[in-house]
């Protein structure tokens, strides 16, 4: 055990944690009417606990466990079996990597809520987002990152998929979930109304930025100059992101918003989140300026082009910035194209089918859309019997 990783790793899973609780949230959250605000925040929160016992149970084995195949970890460390204090994952207690690889099973079913806030059903939820992290996202990340068929050695050869945080494993996974969802849901029946808190925004997209320190600079798994250096290329495409969708934003409609700002953060994250463990600050650069354009083109194209009400841009956002981001790893010589692009393209139709047949599954079970009463009125009060606001009082 090395103690300087063991405390970095420490760090970067609370990190990783706060993405969730609050900054998802938050960023979510102030996107919808204010009607639906905690329906948003009981959707991240619950998730956030669901996922804490299944990633226990089973999720951390079928990931990460020793006892499968090239498809899957197998049973052998469900309920960490055999894991004690003094078991060792590379130079970290296991039970702390146990801890930071389940922070990531909790934002990547929670990133998938924007795309259908306003209309869900809250049971599908809680069913949906635990069955698919335990059969979709949970065997993506063993194919990957836990030495199954796409890593190194695997069917690609010596050198396998590169995704050093989660472009495929987290973005591509979560953003085809969301817009298959979305699809599957129909639109609003009021698409107009804007974002009821753009401060909630704001803050929301400023917890996510720092929180997604410990996410890339976390995912080196030490406390060293790769480390240094994620967290340094993290912050540049972030920033560069920014700056090119506001621009962007100017040219095309004369103002530059606040909202679309920090959404060009979320852009340039995601976008840099599979390379950075391969990059330096001038590739982040470039990743972060066209990042900031192509995300705010592809939300232009999913809800003009294709009319489909990914209500908070998902797949826009997150699933095409990570995808972008793991083909610019071999566009800039750190992985070989054949790797790239087919591991894209198996976890795509790995996750399309898989997603789908969740969906019918699940809404045979429980309803999929609450019904036009519930969505008028609100999930807030209608479902969950709060409101977010009582002015009267």
């Amino acid at each position: 055990m090395n103690g300087a990783d063991t405390a970095w790793i420490i760090v970067a899973t609370a990190l990783v944690l706060f993405m969730t609780l609050p900054g998802l949230a938050l960023f979510y959250g102030g996107l919808v009417r204010a009607r639906n605000v905690l329906s948003v925040f009981m959707h991240c929160y619950a998730i956030a606990c669901l996922m804490s016992v299944l990633w226990l149970a089973v999720g951390y084995s079928i990931a990460f466990g020793g006892g499968g195949t090239g498809f899957w970890g197998g049973l052998d460390k469900a309920f960490l079996n055999g894991v004690t204090v003094d078991s060792l994952s590379g130079t970290l207690p296991e039970v702390l990597f146990f801890a930071f690889q389940m922070t990531f099973a909790i934002i990547t079913p929670a990133l998938i809520v924007g795309a259908y806030v306003e209309r869900v059903g809250f049971g599908f939820v809680m069913l949906f987002s635990g069955l698919w992290m335990l059969l979709c996202y949970a065997p993506v990340v063993h194919w990957i990152w836990g030495g199954g068929m796409l890593a190194d050695g695997g069917i690609f050869g010596e050198t396998g998929v590169k995704d050093f945080a989660g472009g495929i494993v987290v973005h591509e996974t979560a953003g085809l979930a969301a817009i298959l969802i979305a699809v599957f849901l129909g639109p609003r029946k009021n698409q107009t109304t804007p974002p009821h808190n753009p401060g909630f925004v704001m803050i929301g997209a400023a917890m996510l930025w720092v929180g997604w320190f410990g996410f890339n600079g976390g995912s080196q798994l030490a406390a060293d100059g790769g480390a240094a250096m994620a967290l340094t290329v993290t912050h540049i495409s972030a920033a560069t992101a920014s700056l090119s969708w506001a621009v962007w934003e100017k040219i095309k409609f004369g103002k530059a918003s606040l909202v679309g700002i920090v959404t060009g953060t979320i852009a340039g994250l995601a976008s840099i989140t599979p390379a950075s463990g391969f990059v330096g600050p001038i590739e982040a650069l470039i990743i972060g300026a066209v990042a900031g354009i192509l995300c705010q083109e592809a939300v232009v194209l999913v809800r003009n082009k294709l009319k489909i009400d990914d209500t908070l841009d998902v797949f826009a956002v997150h699933g095409v910035g990570g995808i972008f981001g793991t083909i610019m790893i071999a566009v800039f010589g750190a992985g070989s194209w054949a790797a790239q692009l087919g591991g894209l393209a198996i976890v795509g139709i790995f996750t399309t089918v898989v997603t789908v047949v969740l969906i019918f599954v699940v809404k045979a079970i429980t309803p999929l859309r609450v019904d036009a009463e519930t969505e008028t009125n609100g999930l807030d009060l209608m479902v969950h019997g709060e409101r977010a606001y009582d002015h009267n009082s």
